[in-house]
C-alpha cells in the first residue's frame, strides 16, 4: 500500500502512521485524511501489529489541521465539508488497536482534535496544544467539542475553545490531554516504548476495553454528523470566509461586520 502524504512503518509491533507535509505544518489535504483513513484500518486489523502510533513529520508540528491554502469556502476533497472528517476521527475510535499521537511540537486546529480522539497522547517539552478555528472562522462541531468537555472538563474545553490559547506540554498532562511530557529527545524513545508495552498486552481485552470505553460517548457520533452539516453552511458564509481572506491579506480579521 503506497501512500503520497503518509510515511508508513512497522517497528517492532507498532504501526507508526506520519503525516508526511513539515512544509504544511502537517495540515491535512482531502488526499491526507483518505490516507489516513486507509493506514489506520490496514493497522488496525493486521494481526501482527499491537499499537498504532500517529506523528507528524519534522520538528516544528504534530499537525495543524485543515490546510487553510486548500480552503475557499470549502476544501479540496469529499465529505460534509470537503474532508471526510467524520470518517477519520470514526477510524482512530473503531479500529481494535490503541492509537498513541505522538506530539513534537504543534498540535492546533485540527491536530489537536486528532490528540484528544487518540486514546493516549505523548508529548516532547516543545510540544504546543490549542485551538484557533474562532480565530479563522471555523470550529469542529463534534468530538472536538463534546468529546474535548469529557477529556479535559467543561470550564477547559470552553476557555480552549473561546479564548483561543496555547498550552504546553506539561499543561496538556495536567489537564488531562496527554499521558506523558518528555525531553525532545526522548520523544521516539518514549513513545515507542509504551507502543511496545501494548504489544504485549492481550489483543482481545484491549479491544474489548476499547469499545467498552467509546460506548459511553457513541452517541457523539451523532452530534458530529449533525455539526457538520451545519459547518458546511457556516463555511458558506462571509463571516468564515473572512477568517481566511484575512490569513491571506496577513491582517486581523473583522468578523463583526458579517455577523447576523
Amino acid at each position: 500500500m503506497e501512500f503520497e502524504d503518509l510515511i508508513y512503518e512497522i517497528r517492532n509491533g507498532v504501526a507508526w502512521i506520519i503525516i508526511n507535509r513539515p512544509e504544511k505544518m502537517n495540515a491535512f489535504r482531502g488526499k491526507t485524511c483518505d490516507e489516513l483513513i486507509r493506514a489506520l484500518y490496514k493497522a488496525g486489523y493486521d494481526k501482527s501489529v499491537g499499537a498504532v502510533v500517529l506523528a507528524g513529520a519534522g520538528d516544528r508540528a504534530f499537525c495543524t489541521g485543515g490546510d487553510q491554502s486548500a480552503h475557499d469556502g470549502n476544501y479540496d476533497g469529499r465529505g460534509t465539508v470537503g474532508l471526510p472528517m467524520e470518517e477519520l476521527h470514526t477510524a482512530i475510535r473503531d479500529i481494535p488497536k490503541p492509537v498513541i499521537a505522538r506530539v513534537q511540537g504543534y498540535a492546533i486546529g485540527g491536530g489537536n482534535v486528532l490528540c484528544t480522539i487518540c486514546d493516549l497522547t505523548i508529548c516532547s517539552d516543545k510540544a504546543v496544544f490549542g485551538q484557533v478555528g474562532p480565530k479563522m472562522g471555523s470550529v469542529d462541531p463534534g468530538y472536538g467539542t463534546a468529546f474535548l468537555a469529557r477529556v479535559v472538563g467543561e470550564k477547559k474545553a470552553r476557555e480552549m475553545w473561546y479564548m483561543c490559547r496555547r498550552y504546553s506540554g506539561q499543561e496538556a498532562v495536567a489537564m488531562g490531554l496527554a499521558n506523558a511530557c518528555v525531553p525532545h529527545d526522548q520523544l521516539d524513545a518514549e513513545v515507542q516504548k509504551w507502543g511496545e508495552e501494548l504489544c504485549e498486552r492481550s489483543p482481545t481485552a484491549i479491544a474489548i476495553a476499547k469499545r467498552s470505553f467509546n460506548m459511553d460517548t457513541a452517541h457523539q457520533a451523532g452530534i458530529a454528523g449533525m455539526g457538520m452539516y451545519a459547518l458546511k453552511l457556516y463555511y458558506d458564509t462571509e463571516e468564515s470566509r473572512e477568517g481566511v481572506k484575512a490569513l491571506q491579506e496577513k491582517r486581523k480579521p473583522d468578523f463583526r461586520k458579517f455577523a447576523r
